[in-house]
């Protein structure tokens, strides 16, 4: 039995923040009402679900893992949904989501937070260096940070040492957190355009950003939006600010259909 289980963990990439401090800190940065909706990526053993329970006003915890589905011990107002989360209707009402996710589905979970209309807030436990990545920790920005800046704030909440889970894994974590701008920074009819913009300028045309935004946008006027986000001809694309790149589009938004 114990190898039939270190198989399945080994499966689907569990480990099990077991510190109870650490668990205490993910639910305060997750903050939740009590009249709030909770969606939990992998309930696991029910250790932060309990507490999200005593937070929240209802949790809807999923667990892909029968062993664990079956038996987990929760409060009332959990329910506990024996499927994968990546295939799970977002609710229409305004829900947040937490989770100790499985590190190999990082990407597809936050791609589903990102694409539920009524989120509002995400906080949930990642490898700490796709968290650093996300958040421009390490002074360079991603293209998916970017290109969602203007709905969603990116942020690093904290790290959390390896020897917090269960079976401990070979790097620390960090605590990520998206949250929904309650005004978006670029109106709603613009974002496919502000969005066409940031492919534009990670896309490598012409070899760095201001060339490649003067592929498309009058060179004079590209040459005074760098001058105004106090940004030097060569700047590598991904240091260049999310701040910085609102300025650009709203600068350049004007003669999109030129060049």
């Amino acid at each position: 039995m114990r190898n039939e289980r270190d198989r399945t963990r080994r499966v689907l990439s569990q480990t099990f923040l077991h510190a109870p401090a650490e668990l205490d800190r993910v639910v305060r940065v997750a903050a939740p009402g009590r009249d709030d909706l909770v969606l939990e990526v992998g309930a696991g053993d029910g250790r932060l679900t309990r507490r999200l329970a005593e937070a929240a006003g209802r949790v809807v915890a999923y667990e892909v893992d029968p062993g664990l589905a079956t038996t987990l011990a929760v409060p009332r107002n959990v329910a506990v949904r024996h499927q994968d989360f990546l295939t799970a209707r977002p609710p229409r009402e305004p829900f947040t989501v937490v989770g100790n996710i499985p590190y190999a589905l990082t990407a597809p979970i936050v791609r589903w937070c990102l694409r539920a209309p009524a989120l509002t807030s995400a906080t949930l436990v990642t490898q700490l260096e796709y968290a650093r990545k996300r958040t421009g920790d390490y002074g360079r920005w991603s293209r998916l940070t970017v290109s969602t800046w203007p709905e969603f704030h990116w942020g690093l909440s904290g790290r959390i040492p390896r020897r917090a889970f269960r079976p401990v894994p070979r790097v620390d974590s960090g605590i990520l957190r998206l949250e929904r701008r309650p005004v978006p920074l670029v109106p709603h009819q613009r974002m496919p355009a502000y969005q066409s913009f940031v492919d534009l300028g990670f896309g490598g045309v012409g070899g760095s950003l201001h060339a490649s935004l003067r592929q498309r946008y009058p060179a004079r006027r590209v040459d005074g939006a760098f001058r105004a986000a106090r940004l030097d001809v060569s700047t590598v694309v991904s240091h260049v600010w999310p701040e910085q790149w609102l300025l650009l589009f709203r600068l350049l938004w004007s003669f999109r259909g030129q060049g």
